[in-house]
C-alpha cells in the first residue's frame, strides 16, 4: 500500500495540469512532429520531416515520444505524458533497487527523495532527453544490484545495455556512472577475480554495441541520403559525440556552441558560470537538486566507516560505493565542466542522492545503539535543516515562515536523534517519521512551486525565482525559471522572450495571419519556410504542421546549408519563404558574432535579393518571387 501510495502520488505530481506547459521545449516537440510524419525523420531524429538537419542529440528520447504522438496525435499531452510516466517508473525502480537489500522503508525513502527533488519534477514534466536518461541509468543500477547478488553475467550485460541506450539518449553523460559500476563489481561480486574481469570485458562489449549501433548505421549511410548531423561542424556523429556533446563540455572548447569555441572565462569559470567544488550549491544550481546532497555525503561517509571491517562482498558497503560513485563522478564533472552545463542536468544526481539517503539511513538505523550511527543520522538531519534554511532564504519573499520552521524543527529533531538510545521505541519511531518529513519539506515545497508553474524554452528552472540565479538573474544574464522575469522557463540575454520571431532559447509564436500565409500552397514546397536557428523554425513548423528548414541547426552555427546549397534550393523552388529575425549563437550563424557564418551569408543574400513584407510583426521574404539585383 505504501508503494502504491508513492507511485500514485508521484503520478499525480508529475501529471497534474501537465498541458499548461504547451509544447515545452519546441525544439524537441518539432522533432517529434517530424517523426510522426516520416519514419526516416524518426530514425535520425530530424528537426523536420523533409530531413534537412537532425537535433543535436541522439534520438532515443524522441523515439518514445514519437510512438506516443503517432498513437495519440501530436499535442502537448502525447509528448509530455511519456516523460511523466518515465518519472514514475524511475521512482518505482529506485524503490525496488534499494528495497531489495535494505527493506521497504529504505526503498520508500529513496523513492520519495527522487520524486520530490525539484529538478526531477521539472524534467519529468518536460520533453528534454534527461527524463529517459535518468530512467535508463536507474534501471542499470537495478541490474547491477542483481549482478552483484550472484555474479550473473546476464545482469551485468543488461546494466551495460541500458547504459548504452542512455548513450543514445544523451551521449557521454550516460557513461559517468560506468566507473562506479565497474569498480563496485570488481570489488564486491562473489566470483573469483579472473571471472569478474572477464565478465566486465563482456559487459564492456555490450556497452559498446548498445551505444554505437545507431552511430555506425548513420555513418554508413552516405551523407547525401541522410540529414545533416546537427551540432557537428563536419556532418559527422563522431564530431558531435566527442566535441559539442563530449569533451567540449569539460574543456569549454565547443565549436559551433553559443559564442563559438573558446575555452571559458577566467580560471574559475566559464561563459556558463562559475566552476568549482561548490558549483552544485550556488544560486543557479542549489535549489535544483542539492537539498539532500550534504546528508547523502554524511550518510555515505559514516556508512563506510561503520562497514570498514566488513567482508568485501558486504552489501551495505557495495551499495554505498555504487551510489556514492555515481553521485561523486557526476557531481565533479558538472562542477568543473567549463562547457555547456545547465542546472537542469542535476536531475542525473537525484537517483543517487535518494539511494544514499535510503541506504545510509537504513544502515545506520540498524546500528542505532552505537554512538557513531546516531551521530551520523543526527548530523545528516541537522545539516539538511541548515542547508534547507539557506536555500529557502534565497527566496526571502516566498513563504518566509517555512525556512524558520524547517530550521528549528530540524535541529530539535536532530538533538532527539542523538538521544535515540534512551527513547521508547514508539517515540523513536515518531521522531524518525518527523525527521523524514522535515528533511523533505524544503525540496517538496520547491517541487510544488515547480509543478504549478508552466515551463518552456531550452533552459527551464525548478522552484521559485532566486536572486542571482536562473529564477531571477541580473539583467543581461540568464533569467526565467518559475516566476522569473524571463517568464516560465528560461531565456538567453539578447534573445526574443518567446515572441513571434523566436530566439535562441525560445520557440517562435506566429500569429494566425502569419500561420495562414505560411500554409498557403504548402503542399507545393519541400519547406514552407526557412529560418535561422532550430527554435525559431520549430514554432513555425508546429503551427503549420509542415517542414521548416532550420538554417544552422540549434545554435544557428552549423555550416549547413552553405550559401550555394541554399541558392540551389531556392532556384529549384523548394523553399517558399525566408523568415527574418531568427537568432543563432553570437549572431546569424557566425561564432562569437562573426559575420562569416553560413547563416549570416544566407541572411545577407536573401535581404539583398528579395523584397520583404511584415506579417504579424515578423519580416518575411517570398523566395518564389523573382530576385532583385544586388
Amino acid at each position: 500500500l505504501a508503494l502504491a501510495g508513492l507511485l500514485v502520488g508521484t503520478g499525480v505530481l508529475y501529471l497534474w495540469a501537465l498541458g499548461r506547459s504547451g509544447w515545452a521545449n519546441t525544439f524537441y516537440s518539432a522533432a517529434v512532429q517530424a517523426g510522426t510524419k516520416s519514419w526516416k525523420a524518426m530514425f535520425f531524429g530530424s528537426s523536420d520531416s523533409a530531413n534537412f538537419i537532425t537535433i543535436d542529440k541522439p534520438p532515443a528520447a524522441l523515439w518514445v515520444m514519437d510512438i506516443s504522438a503517432r498513437l495519440f496525435g501530436v499535442n502537448s499531452w502525447s509528448i509530455l505524458v511519456p516523460e511523466a510516466l518515465e518519472g514514475v517508473a524511475a521512482v518505482g525502480i529506485l524503490y525496488a533497487t534499494v528495497r531489495r537489500w535494505f527493506g521497504p522503508p529504505a526503498g520508500l525513502l529513496a523513492g520519495a527523495v527522487l520524486a520530490v527533488t525539484p529538478v526531477a519534477a521539472l524534467m519529468f514534466r518536460f520533453n528534454n532527453p534527461d527524463a529517459l536518461l535518468v530512467l535508463l541509468l536507474t534501471g542499470a543500477a537495478y541490474a547491477m544490484v542483481r549482478a552483484l547478488e550472484a555474479g550473473r553475467t546476464r545482469w551485468l550485460v543488461l546494466a551495460s545495455t541500458l547504459v548504452g541506450f542512455g548513450f543514445l539518449t544523451k551521449m557521454l553523460q550516460a557513461l559517468l556512472v560506468v566507473p562506479a559500476f565497474a569498480l563496485v563489481y570488481l570489488i564486491a561480486a562473489p566470483n573469483p577475480i579472473r571471472r569478474r574481469i572477464g565478465q566486465l570485458l563482456v559487459a564492456g562489449g555490450a556497452l559498446v554495441a548498445a551505444s554505437l549501433w545507431w552511430v555506425v548505421a548513420v555513418e554508413l549511410i552516405p551523407a547525401g541520403s541522410r540529414p545533416y548531423i546537427g551540432g557537428s561542424q563536419d556532418n559527422s556523429i563522431w564530431n558531435l559525440m566527442f566535441g559539442y556533446n563530449g569533451f567540449g563540455r569539460l574543456t569549454g572548447n565547443e565549436p559551433g556552441s553559443v559564442g563559438g569555441g573558446g575555452g571559458g572565462v577566467g580560471a574559475t569559470g566559464s561563459r556558463w558560470g562559475l566552476t568549482g567544488l561548490f558549483r552544485m550549491f550556488n544560486s543557479e544550481f542549489g535549489g535544483q537538486a542539492s537539498w539532500l546532497i550534504p546528508a547523502a555525503l554524511i550518510l555515505l561517509l559514516v556508512g563506510l566507516l561503520v562497514t570498514w571491517r566488513a567482508p568485501l562482498v558486504d552489501r551495505t558497503r557495495a551499495a554505498l560505493l555504487l551510489w556514492g560513485g555515481w553521485l561523486g563522478v557526476t557531481a565533479v564533472v558538472f562542477s568543473f565542466g567549463r562547457g555547456i552545463i545547465h542546472p537542469y542536468y542535476t536531475v542525473a544526481l537525484a537517483p543517487a542522492v535518494g539511494a544514499l539517503v535510503g541506504v545510509g539511513s537504513a544502515a545506520l538505523w540498524a546500528r542505532r545503539s552505537g554512538w557513531m550511527a546516531r551521530a551520523g543520522l543526527a548530523s545528516a538531519l541537522g545539516v539538511t535543516a541548515i542547508w534547507a534554511y539557506v536555500l529557502l532564504r534565497r527566496t526571502p519573499t516566498w513563504h518566509p515562515w517555512l525556512a524558520t520552521v524547517v530550521l528549528i524543527a530540524g535541529l530539535a529533531l536532530s538533538a532527539l536523534l542523538l538521544a535515540w538510545g534512551h527513547l521508547p521505541s514508539r517515540v523513536s519511531l515518531a521522531v524518525a517519521v518527523a525527521a523524514v518529513t522535515i528533511g523533505l519539506a524544503g525540496p517538496a515545497s520547491y517541487t510544488l512551486a515547480t509543478v504549478t508553474t508552466a515551463h518552456a524554452g531550452a533552459i527551464p528552472s525548478a522552484g521559485p525565482a532566486v536572486a542571482g540565479g536562473f529564477g531571477g538573474g541580473p539583467p543581461g544574464g540568464f533569467a526565467g525559471g518559475a516566476g522569473g522575469p524571463g517568464g516560465a522557463g528560461g531565456r538567453f540575454a539578447g534573445g526574443s522572450p518567446g515572441g513571434a520571431a523566436g530566439g535562441l532559447l525560445n520557440g517562435s509564436s506566429p500569429t494566425a495571419a502569419l500561420t495562414s500565409l505560411l500554409k498557403q500552397g504548402s503542399a507545393n514546397y519541400t519547406w514552407v519556410a526557412a529560418a535561422v536557428g532550430s527554435n525559431t523554425a520549430a514554432g513555425y513548423q508546429l503551427a503549420t504542421s509542415s517542414p521548416v528548414m532550420a538554417i544552422g541547426g540549434f545554435n544557428g552555427t552549423d555550416p549547413s546549408p552553405t550559401l550555394a546549397e541554399f541558392q540551389r534550393y531556392v532556384a529549384e523552388g523548394q523553399i517558399h519563404y525566408f523568415i527574418g529575425g531568427g537568432r543563432g549563437g553570437g549572431g546569424l550563424g557566425g561564432p562569437s558574432g562573426a559575420t562569416g557564418g553560413t547563416a549570416s551569408q544566407i541572411s545577407a543574400w536573401v535581404t539583398s535579393h528579395f523584397s520583404s513584407q511584415t506579417v504579424g510583426g515578423v519580416t518575411v521574404y517570398d523566395l518564389t518571387q523573382a530576385p532583385t539585383a544586388s
